[in-house]
């Protein structure tokens, strides 16, 4: 049967899945198949008929079909933080953080509109028979994360749009616009504006963490992106988070959910609790708020949540009795229950998955329309302007194409380093080694690692190095007991809890013969979370059994090359998951080698940084500078610094490029090294874009959406969640980069700005315009910023109101507008209530903020002042 001859009155969702018979079809109500009704009147209808078992089973991210209505399976969690996430190939754009340092907001739009066709054409080439979709092919796109980055210490700040709430607000509006589309029945993708509210770290403590925030700061920075994406974007999801707001968690929160979402702002959407974030309502270990399952279940949906991804805990994880029995036991009215899971099919009709495709535009996006080259292109494009250029010397641009090339680091040829967390794999991944190697085809390049992100340079032992191997399980942690008979291996290796993923108490030995082509001293270590020893011709090169939660033990011994040497590899696992592996340092890979190929290069390229398997969402990391995901410190690791240092001592010009995710302390290197480039985790075609930058293929214009501060020593407790001392906006110390700085190539010179009127009356709008001239020789972007500042208690040092990136041609004039709307010139009052006070406003327009230290010039910019009459209370 053609789709066109089925009456959409009665068979629609059999024409939607192309699937159902119309005998199935026409059990589900004719009113929820009907696609010129309201979803809100559709949803009703469906959930009318649904048993309250059903509606239970709705609730969860991984809600089961309901055949006799023909309603599919369908997985809620999908993942697309800067490209459709988990998924296998997909075009990877720069992580969050790079894509904020763009500053351009109509960029960040098109960047998600392409991530959503993405999402559609995993949709179309993944969904079931039935139309229903497994994990991260569906539409519902849990993404972006407006939390601010208030702390350059929280591990997860790199999926963040900084710490900023204007800029975050503006590129998150972009974001979630562009995921949604712009048709005005049918959703592209569902946005999720994530983590509502207060979340910033610290991991470790994310399930139990109470936070208090101040009502000054609620109001002046952790809730405006989220009332911005609600009013402006109308995302159609909000995430609550984790932790716990004045003592109730964020998924049970009625002041936050029931009353500033939902009354205050008029949200309609559905809320979807962070994963496991129901059961730490109830379980002792996180807020033991309630002490059942079922009244987790109550009070959050009574707050306003209305999906739950995750388990309600261990002994409650696949089926949906709290639930039932929360209405059963008369903690919750199914009328409750109801509300909730009418928001839910509310979504899934504005995705058009129950209506004929002919009707929804998005189903013409086919399968085809994955890793383009036309999306590859942009993600290119968006990494150049991601990239800021910290500190130049004048090395940069290169004045000529090097004869030979020291390519040094662990991020050099890092597939990790490109990526960041929650991404895609990109099919045809450009790191900075091969970029280079493109953009310099007649450079002699040599690669030497020469230091790991935090210690020698590691890579896994290959299997070729080991011969005779075989291997014993123990049925407990400490090698004794029963054993496994000795089996065959290739590999010291095991991933604990696979296939499938038990809790399991047990130790291994590994023994067999190890060869190494290279001859010198190896350094020795085992991957994983669990204790190890690595034992060589008998002699313990390094004994981890106890290991420390942050420590990341090492051994070296001597090895000669095509000589066999015994070795016993033993390890222990607690737990349902956690990987190992042998690993070793070669000499080839080392300092000293990193050293030898600097003396003899015309030019070092230094690729370090961070990695996400450093900092992240609640890791085990054993390394000094970090713990649970987060940082302790703000250094850049020490292995890296000194190899820095040695490579400096050659009198080489270097190239500092970083890849991490969030602001790094590299004090040394802005004393003594001629050029820094910060690149964050650039994405699949990353680089290709730092290449181009070195050789001037373009001007950099990039901007820092946090700032660099000099030591974590500058800031407040990473615990303490008051703003004071924090961000660019109350920190009143010297930063090592501020906020909004990024160097160019080409000059810009601002003329005077022209103000709209003299004086305003309260909540009216001011406009305010500046020529920018580029100056310079070549042509370039340039970040207009437009900071304010109040003389009122509790008023920012200044505060971004306004940006825009603009491209200029060598000589080039435009003008700039900025229209300053009330809310621009308000100040928030202790008891966070927004007032517009009289009084001066000054304004600062230019590259980036008004500020300058030694060694680092101030930007290009003007200033403006006018005075506001009157003052009045700023409504919500």
């Amino acid at each position: 049967m053609k789709a066109s001859t089925i009456r959409p009155s009665s068979c629609a969702l059999a024409l939607a899945l192309s699937l159902a018979s119309g005998a199935a079809c026409a059990q589900a109500p004719a009113a929820f198949l009907d696609p010129t009704l309201k979803p809100e009147a559709r949803a009703a209808a469906l959930v009318s008929a649904m048993t309250l078992e059903e509606k239970a089973g709705q609730l969860k991210h991984a809600a089961p079909a309901i055949p006799r209505l023909s309603v599919p399976a369908y997985n809620w969690w999908s993942e697309g933080l800067h490209g459709v996430a988990r998924a296998g190939e997909a075009t990877v754009f720069p992580q969050a953080i790079g894509m904020a340092a763009t500053w351009d907001a109509p960029m960040i739009h098109g960047i998600a509109d392409t991530i959503a066709t993405e999402f559609r054409a995993k949709y179309v080439a993944t969904r079931a028979a039935d139309g229903g979709s497994a994990q991260y092919r569906g539409l519902t796109v849990w993404s972006p994360n407006i939390n601010i980055f208030r702390d350059p210490r929280w591990g997860r700040g790199q999926e963040t749009w900084g710490e900023d709430p204007h800029l975050t607000a503006e590129m998150g509006v972009a974001f979630a616009t562009g995921l949604q589309g712009d048709d005005p029945a049918y959703y592209k993708t569902v946005a999720t504006a994530k983590h509502f509210a207060v979340h910033s770290g610290p991991e470790a403590d994310r399930h139990r963490d109470d936070v208090h925030p101040s009502a000054h700061d609620l109001e002046d920075t952790y809730l405006p992106a989220f009332k911005a994406l609600v009013t402006q974007a109308r995302v159609e999801s909000v995430m609550c988070a984790y932790n716990a707001v004045d003592g109730v968690p964020a998924c049970a929160n009625t002041a936050l959910l029931a009353d500033r979402l939902r009354r205050d702002w008029g949200f309609s959407g559905h809320v979807v609790s962070d994963c496991a974030a129901i059961a730490d309502v109830f379980l002792p270990t996180s807020h033991g708020y309630v002490k059942t399952a079922e009244q987790a279940v109550a009070v959050s949906l009574k707050a306003g949540t209305d999906l739950f991804c995750g388990e309600f805990g261990p002994d409650k994880s696949s089926d949906v009795a709290p639930i039932v029995d929360a209405v059963h036991h008369g903690l919750l009215s199914e009328a409750e229950l109801d509300q909730a899971v009418r928001r839910l099919f509310v979504a899934r009709l504005k995705l058009g998955l129950f209506d004929p495709p002919e009707r929804v535009p998005y189903f013409k996006i086919t399968a085809a329309q994955n890793d383009t080259p036309e999306h590859r292109a942009l993600s290119l494009e968006a990494a150049k302007a991601s990239l800021v250029l910290l500190k130049n010397n004048g090395l940069l641009p290169l004045k000529a194409a090097p004869a030979r090339i020291a390519v040094i680091g662990p991020n050099a040829d890092s597939l990790d380093a490109l990526v960041g967390n929650y991404n895609g794999t990109p099919s045809r991944p450009v790191t900075v080694l091969a970029g280079l190697r493109e953009r310099f085809p007649g450079a002699k390049i040599d690669v030497v690692e020469g230091s790991g992100w935090t210690e020698a340079p590691r890579e896994a032992v290959p299997d070729s190095a080991l011969k005779d191997l075989t291997v014993e399980t123990f049925q407990g942690l400490d090698l004794e007991g029963p054993a496994t008979a000795p089996q065959p291996a290739t590999n010291a290796a095991f991933g604990w809890g696979r296939p499938q993923r038990q809790a399991r108490q047990t130790s291994m030995r590994w023994t067999g013969v190890l060869t190494s082509t290279e001859t010198g001293v190896h350094r020795f270590s085992v991957s994983g979370e669990g204790g190890y020893r690595v034992i060589v011709d008998g002699r313990i090169v390094v004994d981890a059994w106890t290991r420390a939660p942050d420590s990341a033990p090492d051994g070296e011994v001597a090895l000669t090359a095509g000589k066999a040497h015994a070795i016993v590899v033993e390890a222990n696992q607690s737990g349902s998951r956690g990987d190992l592996r042998l690993q070793w340092s070669r000499p080839s890979r080392g300092a000293d080698a990193a050293v030898a190929a600097a003396r003899a290069a015309d030019l070092v390229v230094f690729v370090g940084g961070l990695t996400a398997k450093l900092e992240g969402e609640e890791m085990s990391v054993r390394a000094e500078g970090f713990a649970g995901g987060d940082r302790t410190s703000l250094d850049l690791p020490a292995a890296q610094e000194g190899l820095l240092e040695r490579l400096h001592a050659t009198g080489k010009p270097i190239v500092l490029v970083l890849m991490n995710g969030s602001a790094l302390g590299v004090n040394w290197a802005d004393a003594h090294l001629p050029a820094i480039v910060e690149a964050w985790y650039p994405g699949g075609e990353g680089g290709r874009a730092v290449a181009g930058l070195l050789a001037g293929d373009f001007s950099p214009a990039g901007r820092l959406p946090v700032t660099f501060y000099r030591s974590a020593d500058q800031l407040p407790p990473f615990k303490d969640y008051g703003m004071a001392g924090r961000t660019y906006r109350y920190f009143a110390g010297e930063a090592l980069y501020p906020f909004g700085h990024g160097l160019s190539y080409t000059r810009f010179a601002y003329g005077k700005p022209v103000l709209e009127r003299a004086t305003v009356k309260a909540g009216q709008t001011q406009g305010v315009e500046v020529e920018v001239t580029n100056r310079g020789g070549r042509d370039g972007d340039e970040v207009v910023q437009l900071y304010v500042s109040r003389d009122a208690p509790g008023a920012p040092v200044r505060s971004l109101q306004g940006f825009q990136r603009i491209h200029l041609k060598a000589g080039e004039t435009r003008r700039v507008r900025f229209a300053l709307d009330g809310a621009a010139m308000s100040v928030v009052g202790p008891d966070g209530t927004r007032s517009i006070a009289a009084g001066p406003v000054r304004l600062w327009i230019g590259g980036g903020q008004p500020l300058a230290r030694p060694g680092l010039a101030g930007p290009a910019g003007v200033e403006a002042r006018f005075i506001v009459e009157g003052g009045r209370t700023v409504a919500d």
